[in-house]
């Protein structure tokens, strides 16, 4: 079974108009959809926004309903020229670029205290959607300072709230994880919160529209 860790309803929409829904429950506060798309099984729970909600959302549906793959998908903001409005990507490393031990340990930004390295690396599909690095923080804002450490430390392309959690708790359940990006917003063109909500739909329009294709390969 697949499991599919997405924060908002919105997002998860776009997979549940595709699903044969079998069974809706409320797990430990989190609603968790069990049916079939594309051929596939899929056990689907909206964690909510941010890295706990994501983490707890993902450990779920491991303990809970047995998935063995992982699949986070949804809206992001794109950091630099690379990163096109609306565009599909998937992700081949995560960071949390709000943790931060460098002070105790002397480790990159980001890196975990059980990990020797800050990025962690997804597994990736073989469809020919380009590929890029992400930063997850439990923030949505329009901060220089996290740009420039985004941008310029970190080397990230793509930042969202959920998608590092999400690869932390699957190497923690040694389950494959996969992460699939639309863009809503981009750095440096203007209020990322106007971007978002003039971009969201058609941005997951795009993303719906990929889901066959990223389902065949899972």
């Amino acid at each position: 079974m697949i499991g599919a860790v997405i924060a908002m309803q919105s997002e998860a929409d776009i997979l549940l108009e595709e699903m044969q829904v079998q069974r809706s429950l409320t797990v430990s506060g989190k609603h968790v959809y069990v049916g079939k798309a594309f051929g596939r099984d899929i056990a689907l729970c909206i964690c909510g926004v941010g890295k706990v909600n994501a983490a707890l959302g993902t450990q779920l549906l491991v303990s809970k309903f047995g998935v063995e793959k992982l699949l986070n998908f949804g809206v992001a903001g794109g950091l630099n020229a690379g990163t096109e409005l609306c565009n599909v990507y998937q992700i081949t490393a995560a960071v949390q670029f709000d943790f931060d031990l460098t002070e105790l340990n002397g480790t990159k930004m980001g890196t975990l205290d059980e990990y020797t390295e800050n990025y962690l690396s997804t597994n990736l599909f073989r469809a020919d959607f380009p590929k890029k690095r992400l930063g997850t923080a439990d923030r949505f804002n329009d901060s220089k300072a996290d740009y420039a450490l985004l941008t310029e430390e970190l080397k990230a392309d793509i930042r969202d709230m959920e998608g590092a959690a999400v690869v932390q708790a699957a190497y923690c359940a040694e389950l494959p994880v996969y992460l699939v990006k639309a863009i809503s917003d981009v750095a440096g063109s203007g209020s990322t919160a106007e971007q978002y909500f003039a971009n969201k739909s058609r941005a997951l329009q795009n993303l719906k529209a990929a889901l066959p294709t990223f389902f065949e390969e899972l």
